[in-house]
């Protein structure tokens, strides 16, 4: 009901979804979460171990992109050059294919990222 009266009406499914989607991430603190878990990485993996990271949140997947960019973008949005300790295997974020998704709806969201850690 409060989503519904901060909607203005009956909200689409979708809305609802997101809503609580919102709530779980704040109860959970998941940002933070997914951040710690980032910067140990480097340290877990031995050099040549390979990560590879599924993200369902464009705000999970930025965090993952700018973890194995080596950094936060800089002003005007480029990102700084590699120098962190991953080796980006995936040029661009893998997406799942329309067969996929039409033999599983919830792979929709889906972003594949891979890396492999450099030597020390």
């Amino acid at each position: 009901r409060a989503v519904a009266r901060a909607y203005g009406g009956r909200p689409h499914p979708r809305r609802l979804a997101q809503a609580f989607q919102a709530l779980r991430r704040w109860v959970n603190d998941e940002s933070a979460e997914l951040q710690a878990a980032l910067d140990f990485l480097p340290h877990a993996l031995e050099p040549g171990g390979v990560l590879v990271t599924i993200a369902y949140h464009s705000g999970e997947d930025r965090a993952i992109k700018q973890a194995l960019r080596g950094g936060a973008p800089t002003p005007g949005g480029a990102l700084p050059p590699v120098a962190g300790p991953w080796e980006i295997l995936t040029r661009r974020v893998v997406r799942p294919s329309g067969e996929e998704v039409a033999r599983n709806p919830r792979a929709r969201s889906a972003r594949l990222r891979a890396a492999r850690r450099r030597s020390a």
